[in-house]
């Protein structure tokens, strides 16, 4: 390790203080809001495995979602944590997601397109906090 010598000890204080400054300049604190137009991401967001079907709590991809792999085949009654309060989805897999209103494939529905599709928010298509049930497999969307 090299030794900073000056022949003054007076000023190595002055050396790290100015060092220190430099570096954190650039840092914020946790809990800075970000400056106006700058997109953030929540600290509840969870990010949705590939292979996999996430049905989140909240709108945008927010809370513990109900993580689902897709080759395992669909559900006819989602367990109690997420039934009636899903409102967004990913897709991660290559099959598609239909997530139905009521339980075992009934009511109304929406389709989720394979490989990386989402809906951020389901109250649009009138399923936000309905979500009962989900079935995967490898019919197209609108088929």
């Amino acid at each position: 390790m090299e030794r900073l010598h000056t022949g003054s000890t007076s000023l190595l204080p002055a050396v790290i203080t100015t060092v220190l400054a430099v570096s954190l300049a650039d840092l914020s604190p946790a809990h800075a809001a970000a400056p106006a137009g700058t997109p953030t991401v929540a600290r509840e967001q969870i990010a949705c495995p590939r292979g996999f079907v996430c049905i989140y709590p909240d709108i945008n991809f927010n809370g513990q979602p109900y993580v689902k792999r897709a080759v395992d085949g669909s559900v006819r009654h989602l367990p109690d944590y997420i039934r009636g309060k899903g409102s967004s989805l990913i897709n991660n897999s290559n099959r598609t997601a239909h997530i139905y209103q009521k339980d075992n494939y009934f009511g109304r529905h929406v389709c989720v397109g394979r490989e990386g599709s989402t809906i951020g928010d389901l109250r649009s298509y009138q399923l936000n906090d309905t979500t009962h049930s989900l079935r995967n497999n490898d019919a197209p969307c609108g088929a």
